[in-house]
């Protein structure tokens, strides 16, 4: 590195020095010339001019370019140390990993009685914010109050921020009445701590009532909603930010982008992904990860995959979400070599890569490759396995039939298990019949995950399969004595940016006549193909023609029938549910692919089904 040239103090005045290290100052881009300007400071005696001593302290707590370790020696070492200086020490640690030294250094500042400024007390609160420290915020707020600085627009904000975002929202909402006068912050503050704390209408209330609205106010609410997994109303604010030319932030794309992988919404998120490369919106790692994200969870690897190659860099978090991507597809073979990539380009898998490429052996049924990867977690990666893969590999075994081996791998694991861990087998238990382990691990489930009302079902189902009529109607009686209901079956499929909502059994979408009309077409063409409907132990008290008709309402038929009115032949129909598809709702959307010519992509709880030609992309094992 070439060193900066600075002429002979005895050449310059003392105005001059000053000039001159001030200018050196504002071109500094590196902590090695800094160290070369202290030097020359030392060196002309301006170590005791507070100016170019304070610019050099603010250089080196830049969180860009600085060392706070440097600047803390710096400031140890002045002698002279005025408002400013304590401002710009404290604010370094406030943006560091150490923001409790923050509030130290505040309480010296308070020992040599050196006087606040406006600039003063937000640094410290940002101190508090990452810290979640409520009790030291209150105590900062009699400073603010005692001081003078009450009325300080600044303060008050910071202090609003902080109440708000710590858990205080009551605190936070007193302060916000009692305020004299209130910015777009203010009201920001009060949206942002009120999607935090759960409470959507209070945040809606102060979004509509605020005056002014920018582009935060909009991406907090945006991703208030996705937060509370409130997603058609997300993208619907998305839409009238746009309406409003409301230009979105990173943030605002990111939250919309995943409501659209949420809800399946293929359409709209290529309609952002559009709006991002015709506006010249950089894509960061974070914003390409939700992208490919969103076209994993919509469905469409291959636009996944052209986002990842564009990305300039590619994190573990990309390739984590490609690799993720391909085991929800199924597709177990093409995961395990894009794993293999991504080390060969020196990425080394971190504990949710495991998780989607235990999965992606799970749906594949690669056992043998499952097992030496869980074990290369701790003898290759020093990785220990969470619940999560624990969970996987019982899911992996199980679906295989290995039903033992699954079960002694559950006695042995060092963590307790879980309801995942428990319902993965039952899971299992239920494939292969295996109706006697199937019905003790029913019964541990209960009694783990009572309020979980698919638990009860399952093992009322397994009493049934066994023919225990009495047994399955006690698990049922049981289910309703303890007040727990059902989830019911939803499915969602997106056209012209419009999501339309099924529910099993539901009749109140306003083309319902037209979807049994539909329906009942579908259904003759079924059983001229032999189809009989799969009832076996669906439902306990309803005869077989009740079972039949329950059966055809399920949620994802209703989906499938409007989109074959709703779109023109040939036109891939998504349907996204958010259960597990039944085993007679497989077979019956295989043979409507069939019949129809149509491709049929449904993604289900936990991966994704193509239905083409009569044949399902999972190959019957799901």
């Amino acid at each position: 590195m070439a060193p900066i040239l600075l002429n002979p103090p005895n050449q310059l005045s003392l105005e001059s020095n000053v000039a001159q290290t001030l200018s050196l100052l504002e071109k500094c881009t590196k902590m090695m010339e800094l160290k070369q300007i202290h030097a020359h400071i030392y060196k002309t005696g301006l170590i005791i001019d507070p100016i170019p001593v304070s610019r050099l302290l603010a250089f080196s707590t830049s969180p860009g370019f600085g060392n706070l370790t440097y600047a803390r020696k710096v400031f140890d070492r002045i002698s002279k140390r005025n408002t400013f200086m304590w401002n710009t020490i404290i604010r370094g640690y406030s943006n560091s990993n150490e923001p409790e030294e923050a509030l130290l250094l505040y309480h010296q500042m308070l020992c040599h009685s050196v006087p606040h400024n406006a600039y003063t007390f937000p640094f410290l609160l940002k101190a508090c914010s990452r810290m979640s420290a409520l009790e030291e915020t209150q105590q900062i707020h009699a400073h603010i109050i005692k001081t003078g600085f009450g009325l300080d627009i600044y303060a008050t904000n910071s202090l609003l921020h902080v109440y708000a975002i710590s858990g205080s929202i009551k605190s936070a909402h007193l302060l916000f009445n009692r305020l004299p006068q209130r910015d777009i912050v203010s009201w920001n503050s009060m949206i942002d701590g009120y999607t935090k704390s759960g409470d959507i209408e209070m945040a809606c209330k102060f979004f509509s009532d605020m005056p002014v609205k920018n582009v935060i106010s909009w991406t907090a609410m945006i991703s208030g909603f996705v937060g509370a997994n409130l997603y058609k109303e997300a993208l619907k604010l998305f839409h009238e930010m746009q309406v409003a030319s409301i230009k979105p932030d990173n943030v605002a794309l990111v939250s919309s982008l995943s409501a659209c992988a949420r809800l399946g919404s293929l359409d709209q998120g290529r309609w952002i992904h559009t709006y991002i490369d015709k506006n010249g919106i950089e894509i960061d790692p974070i914003l390409g990860c939700v992208l490919i994200d969103m076209y994993v969870k919509c469905g469409d690897m291959e636009e996944a995959l052209k986002v990842f190659r564009k990305l300039e860099k590619k994190g573990i978090s990309a390739w984590t979400a490609i690799i993720n991507g391909f085991a929800i597809h199924g597709q177990g073979q093409e995961a395990l070599d894009w794993f293999m990539q991504m080390q060969e380009a020196g990425i080394k898998p971190n504990l949710i890569t495991f998780t989607a490429i235990l999965t992606a052996c799970s749906h594949a049924g690669l056992v043998d490759e499952g097992k030496s990867l869980f074990k290369s977690m701790m003898t290759v990666y020093k990785l220990n396995p969470t619940i999560e893969h624990y969970g996987c590999m019982v899911d992996l075994l199980g679906r295989a039939g290995l039903l033992v081996e699954a079960k002694e791998l559950i006695e042995k694991m060092p963590l307790k298990p879980n309801a995942a861990i428990w319902g993965a087998l039952l899971n299992a238990c239920r494939i292969h019949r295996h109706l006697e382990l199937g019905k003790q691990i029913g019964k541990i489930l209960i009694e783990v995950d009572p309020a979980h009302g698919g638990r009860y079902i399952h093992l009322a189902s397994l009493h049934a399969a066994a023919g225990e009529w009495d047994q399955a109607v006690e698990v049922r009686s049981q289910m309703k004595h303890q007040g727990v209901s059902k989830l019911p079956g939803c499915s969602a499929i997106s056209l012209n940016g419009i999501v339309h909502e099924f529910l099993a059994g539901d009749g109140s979408h306003p083309q319902m006549d037209e979807i049994n009309h539909m329906w009942n077409q579908i259904a003759d063409k079924l059983e001229q193909e032999g189809y009989k409907p799969a009832t076996g132990d669906l439902l306990l008290d309803l005869d077989d023609e009740e079972k039949e008709r329950a059966i055809q309402q399920h949620s994802e038929k209703l989906a499938i029938a409007f989109g074959l009115i709703r779109t023109k032949p040939e036109t891939t129909i998504r349907i996204f549910k958010n259960l597990r598809v039944c085993e007679d709702c497989h077979t019956v959307t295989k043979l409507i692919s069939k019949i129809y010519a149509r491709d049929i992509v449904v993604r289900d709880r936990t991966r994704f089904h193509l239905f083409k030609e009569g044949k399902c992309s999972c190959g019957d094992y799901w």
